[in-house]
């Protein structure tokens, strides 16, 4: 349709050509002495239109001619862009293919198309890291190298991924250090970090960046917990030699972190060893009065220090027993506090019901240290023996 409009158009403009044409009588004197000549006006018009339309032509030529080493050198570019551009390519899906010396070639390619791209350097140590040829990932992590700051974080962040891979974790530290000292901190930086520090035993940086990536939302509480709880509790047995340290440390750990029973399941024995359990017990206890958990129930005869801690830890077991007449973990703490404020028969009477319905190795040696504390030791050897065989067994398992 549009065609038969441009025809239509095209025959009626050459009508009213004609038409003004037939019209026309003028004519134009061209005066060049001692010549003269005179031509009409409709000649003339042709003539000049016809004129200026090769006029314009002919300059078109020799532009084009004058810009054809230039047009080709700039098509010759874009062909090797190109070429570099399909090479990348080719180089990152083969790696991801796990196709290691494809994309090596292909990254050698790509490298050589574009006068040495970063990215094509980087594909190809990691495809040459695949390989596990050290020599050719260390030469294209120097070509990396050299292009400066343009491909600075990639080759960093390259650098601290694999060197955590091969386990040369102080390595990957010295590499994210880098970036860190450049501004940079992001969470796939964070998640590296986590790594080194864990594997390193720098646990308040690991405690640091798993806050931070939970934060970010990068880690659930969920997810985040067990890194947490490794983090404090090896951090705190690192400062048991100290008992102020460990304290403050636990004095600075966030409520909702506290929230983790196994955090305080962890920490309460090492808090009791360096003589500062009081401070756990009433985050121990709210635990227990929130929902019970027959494991922390045996660990918290560890909360009392003095004589005033232990009768208070005693009243509030005998209450909890009142809900929970045959736990197993509560009796043991029960016993094990009557036994520190010398009432014999309950400890005694507490540790065989708790041995009767759980028969634990710890249960059969604080009866032992009781019988050997009433001086009855054929009874303790009786117990010695017995916890002695259940290790055997759970080793032997």
């Amino acid at each position: 349709m549009r065609a038969l409009i441009w025809l239509i158009g095209i025959f009626a403009l050459a009508v009213g050509v004609t038409l003004l044409a037939g019209v026309n009588d003028g004519y134009v004197l061209v005066v060049l002495s001692p010549w003269r000549a005179q031509v009409s006006l409709n000649l003339f018009i042709v003539v000049l239109v016809v004129g200026v339309a090769l006029i314009h032509l002919l300059l078109r030529m020799v532009t084009r001619t004058v810009q054809l080493p230039g047009r080709v050198a700039r098509w010759r570019e874009r062909r090797r862009r190109d070429k570099a551009d399909r090479a990348l390519h080719g180089s990152v899906t083969a790696l991801f293919e796990g196709r290691f010396s494809e994309a090596l070639k292909s990254a050698s390619t790509a490298y050589s198309s574009s006068d040495g791209s970063s990215m094509a350097a980087l594909v190809a140590a990691r495809a040459a890291y695949g390989l596990q040829d050290d020599t050719r990932y260390r030469e294209w992590l120097d070509h990396a190298a050299e292009q400066g700051k343009e491909s600075e974080v990639a080759r960093l962040m390259t650098e601290a991924e694999l060197a955590i891979d091969a386990r040369q974790f102080e390595l990957a530290a010295a590499r994210l250090g880098q970036l860190r000292e450049t501004g940079h901190k992001h969470i796939a930086m964070l998640r590296l970090e986590s790594k080194v520090a864990f594997e390193l035993g720098r646990w308040e940086e690991l405690v640091n960046n798993v806050r931070q990536l939970r934060k970010h939302k990068a880690l659930s509480a969920e997810q985040a917990a067990p890194a947490l709880r490794r983090a404090h509790a090896e951090r705190m047995r690192q400062l048991v030699g100290d008992p102020s340290a460990l304290l403050a440390y636990w004095q600075e750990i966030p409520s909702e972190e506290l929230a983790d029973r196994g955090l305080i399941k962890d920490v309460l024995p090492l808090m009791a060893r360096a003589g500062q359990a009081m401070h756990v017990r009433a985050q121990t206890e709210t635990l227990l009065d929130e929902q019970w958990d027959s494991d922390l129930a045996r660990l918290y005869a560890s909360c009392a220090n003095t004589m005033d801690d232990t009768n208070a830890c005693l009243h509030k077991a005998e209450a909890w027993l009142e809900k929970q007449p045959r736990d197993a973990g509560l009796l043991f703490a029960l016993g094990q506090l009557c036994r520190r404020v010398e009432l014999w028969g309950k400890a005694q009477s507490y540790l065989e019901a708790s041995l009767s319905v759980d028969p634990q190795v710890g249960t059969h040696l604080a009866l032992a240290h009781l019988f050997e504390t009433l001086e009855r030791r054929d009874e303790a050897q009786r117990h010695y023996r017995a916890a002695a065989e259940k290790m055997a067994v759970g080793a032997l398992a």
